[in-house]
């Protein structure tokens, strides 16, 4: 059958092959790196603290992504050590990914004195539409895609664009003479586009406090993965109990309806890491918000300012007076005890 497949080479220079994944990883990046500049700008935060960030976090997001892959995957590297560096072929773990952008926020974060859950909370638009612009990569190297499915839903169900559909048609191990298959990162997509759109309106509401986009970002996204997981046949998984895959399989169950999940070989594994995570991060930032508000906290609120005890790491003036060099590093949930204007109650 002829389709009209994408090479995933854009040029050659010499013996340098450079290919699509990398040139959409680096918009990602780029993307990511001016919303968080932007909305950094409304707290007083300088372009440079995130230009920083983005330079220490993007490798150990990269390098984390690829030992949380190369983990699960170690049967097909352990004979070929040197193809663990070769991640321009793909392989690599949104979730590990996750992991190490987090460890490495964790550390500057505190280095610049700033709450870690502040940042993180500014960074997560960033980190969403990062995912949207990197699930491209996948569709430029034929990777992340489903189970097979029938070119007609493909074009006349779904509507999806002609360039996407031929470049669906997958020829593997599983299919020598080639099958349409579901383009899961075209589904991913657009489920943290549409993410994105929520957290912009989200972190504009009165009533959101510290951390809650960040863990509304862990139930947006999450949910999406556990639901997508499930259609393709490339997933990392791992054998556990019947009762816990049990549980997942009833879960995606509504899904059928409308879509085939796709093949998981029984020897492998019966149970998708992405999908357990994705439960587990689902569980947990729910849990955060509501215990957190049940205990009555946090009183910082998302659109309160965001400080830091370390401005000489900043850029700022140290050389002031000592009450106004401790109103610099005052938390920002410290409220005037009588006196002043007061902020008005918040939900």
């Amino acid at each position: 059958m002829l389709t009209l497949a994408i090479n995933p080479v854009v040029f050659e220079l010499g013996g340098l092959s450079i290919r699509w994944y990398g040139l959409i990883l680096g918009a990602a990046a780029l993307a990511g790196l001016l919303l968080a500049v932007w909305e950094g700008k409304r707290f007083g935060i300088k372009p440079d603290f995130f230009m920083d960030l983005l330079l220490f976090g993007a490798p150990s997001a990269i390098i984390a992504a690829r030992i949380y892959y190369v983990a699960f995957k170690w049967e097909d590297y352990k004979d070929n050590p040197i193809d663990i560096f070769k991640i321009w072929e793909g392989g690599i773990a949104i979730y590990g990914a996750i992991i190490g952008a987090f460890i490495c926020g964790i550390i500057y974060a505190r280095y610049k004195g700033y709450s870690f859950i502040r940042i993180a909370d500014i960074c997560m638009p960033s980190i969403l539409i990062g995912q949207m612009i990197g699930r491209w990569g996948n569709f430029m190297n034929q990777e992340a895609y489903g189970a097979p499915v029938g070119e007609d839903f493909l074009r006349n169900t779904l509507h999806i664009p002609s360039f996407i559909v031929d470049h669906m048609f997958i020829v593997d191990q599983a299919f020598p003479g080639g099958a349409f298959r579901h383009p899961a990162f075209l589904y991913e997509s657009l489920w943290s586009l549409v993410g994105l759109g929520i957290l912009f309106v989200l972190r504009r509401q009165k009533f959101l406090r510290a951390g809650e986009l960040m863990a509304s970002y862990f139930i947006w996204y999450s949910i999406g993965r556990f639901l997508i997981e499930a259609l393709r046949i490339d997933s990392l998984a791992f054998i556990g109990p019947s009762w816990l895959a049990s549980l997942i399989n009833g879960l995606w169950s509504p899904m059928d309806a409308v879509f085939d999940a796709g093949y998981l070989d029984p020897s492998y594994g019966n149970i998708r890491i992405s999908q357990m995570l994705a439960l587990l991060l689902i569980l947990a930032a729910i849990a955060f918000i509501v215990i957190r508000r049940l205990n009555g906290g946090p009183k910082v609120y998302y659109s309160d300012p965001v400080v830091t005890t370390k401005p000489e790491r900043n850029g700022m003036v140290t050389d002031t007076a000592p009450a106004a060099s401790e109103q610099a590093v005052e938390p920002v949930n410290t409220k005037p005890e009588s006196g002043g204007e007061s902020d008005p109650p918040r939900a």
